[in-house]
């Protein structure tokens, strides 16, 4: 049974399932998940608690015999299996088919997992374990969803902000949920019920934001300049790979590249994002940055790509001289901003 993490409240209400399954790169989201779960045991009985950690040297002979024990007192048991890695491996994956298939009635059992991939949610362990129990698929809350969601927490501890309140805190806490989480409690904390001034908001809220490399495409996509500079700046002062930087956003050209260079064959749009597997939010974005960059254009950025990976190495570069951040900061605008050719 899959299950929406905003449905999970009103069914922990009516029954509990033998077995839940989180999957999320969420941790926030997914802890609380996890918690409301462990309250729901508690409150109906099941007091001992066992947590068996997949690593390198784990038996999946333990899941089994976890399920099988029972303590001095004969209590009811939650037990939590966690899969840091989301991957199994072949025994494992049969543990868990024959593990679903006979769940013990005196436990519950709750699985944690990161976010699947495309392979793994086909697997038949996935399919087994969303067949005997409940299966919560927690989705990242990307930037466009942030302000709804930071809305929706100032809502249920009795407090509001105005746009550019809500637009502040989303500035500070890009990329940390648990940060953003964190910071909200601290309004709740320092100011009554009500209404909060961008003055109380400012002075409240630190810059607690973790720049994720792979989101950086998103704000070139977008077009959105300020927003590159600060992540830019970000993850130079977080000490970030600059050759990891540099190979997201050469990735980035080379997709858009192929997606205009069909474009200009007469390929419909539908079918060249389908091809080169791009979905969901990205699918816009990809779209409005296509309107915006031209082939030519492309076709240079990626020259340039080529010329600040010289200058990582210590090499010459024709287009750019000094510092190579610098240089990639440039050919970022260029994408963001695009221009005619």
């Amino acid at each position: 049974m899959q299950l929406r993490i905003d449905a999970l409240d009103a069914h922990l209400a009516k029954s509990l399932s033998p077995l839940y399954v989180i999957a999320s790169d969420e941790h926030l989201l997914a802890l609380e998940a996890a918690d409301k779960i462990r309250k729901c045991a508690r409150a109906q009985g099941y007091a001992e608690r066992e947590v068996l950690s997949v690593e390198r040297s784990f038996k999946w002979g333990e899941l089994l015999a976890a399920s099988q024990s029972q303590s001095l007192f004969g209590e009811r048991k939650l037990i939590e299996l966690r899969i840091p890695t989301g991957k199994p491996g072949k025994d494992g994956g049969q543990a868990l088919q024959a593990y679903a298939a006979a769940l013990n009635p005196d436990n519950v059992t709750l699985i944690t997992l990161p976010k699947l991939d495309w392979a793994s949610q086909k697997a038949a362990w996935v399919t087994s374990l969303q067949q005997a129990g409940v299966f919560i698929d927690i989705p990242l809350v990307d930037r466009a969803q942030l302000p709804n969601w930071i809305s929706q927490r100032l809502a249920a501890q009795q407090q509001s902000a105005d746009r550019d309140g809500i637009a502040f805190i989303v500035e500070r806490v890009e990329g940390n949920l648990l940060a953003a989480h964190q910071e909200l409690q601290k309004l709740a904390l320092l100011h009554p019920p009500g209404k909060l001034s961008f003055e109380a908001i400012h002075d409240a809220v630190l810059n607690v934001a973790r720049y994720d490399v792979f989101k950086l495409s998103e704000a070139m996509l977008a077009g959105d300049a300020a927003r590159l500079v600060r992540m830019l700046e970000g993850l130079k002062g977080e000490g970030e790979a600059l050759p990891l930087v540099l190979w997201a956003v050469a990735e980035e050209i080379r997709t858009l590249l192929k997606l205009q260079t069909g474009l200009s064959q007469g390929q419909p749009m539908a079918a060249l994002l389908k091809q080169h597997r791009i979905w969901g939010p990205r699918e816009r974005l990809a779209e409005g940055a296509l309107r915006r960059l031209p082939l030519p254009l492309l076709r240079e950025a990626l020259q340039d790509a080529a010329q600040i990976d010289r200058m990582v190495k210590g090499l010459r570069a024709k287009a750019f001289s000094g510092d190579p951040w610098d240089a990639l900061l440039q050919l970022g605008l260029k994408l963001a901003r695009g221009r005619a050719h």
